[in-house]
């Protein structure tokens, strides 16, 4: 399970992307513009390939605050699409 702790502060992910994974999830984090507010949008999917060599389709998104709450959201949100990533390279095998 995700935890706040495996994250960087929200002051690097202003400026930078930041990317992950777990147990066969790989995971992003990165700031967006929208309506000129800014958000925290994250980002699963399953591995092996990295964020621009997985085609859109299998990725999920969301959007949160960009505070620490959203971030504790966005970590929530990823803990639950676990199992649905995991389900997903089961039904491949």
């Amino acid at each position: 399970m995700l935890t706040r702790a495996d994250f960087l502060s929200l002051n690097f992910v202003s400026k930078e992307d930041f990317t992950g994974s777990y147990k066969g999830m790989r995971f992003m984090i990165r700031k967006e513009m929208v309506e000129e507010e800014k958000k925290l949008r994250a980002y699963v999917w399953s591995e092996p390939f990295g964020f621009d060599s997985t085609p859109d389709d299998q990725k999920c998104s969301e959007l949160f605050s960009f505070d620490e709450k959203g971030l504790a959201q966005a970590i929530d949100w990823m803990n639950e699409h676990y199992e649905l990533v995991r389900s997903r390279e089961e039904d491949m095998v």
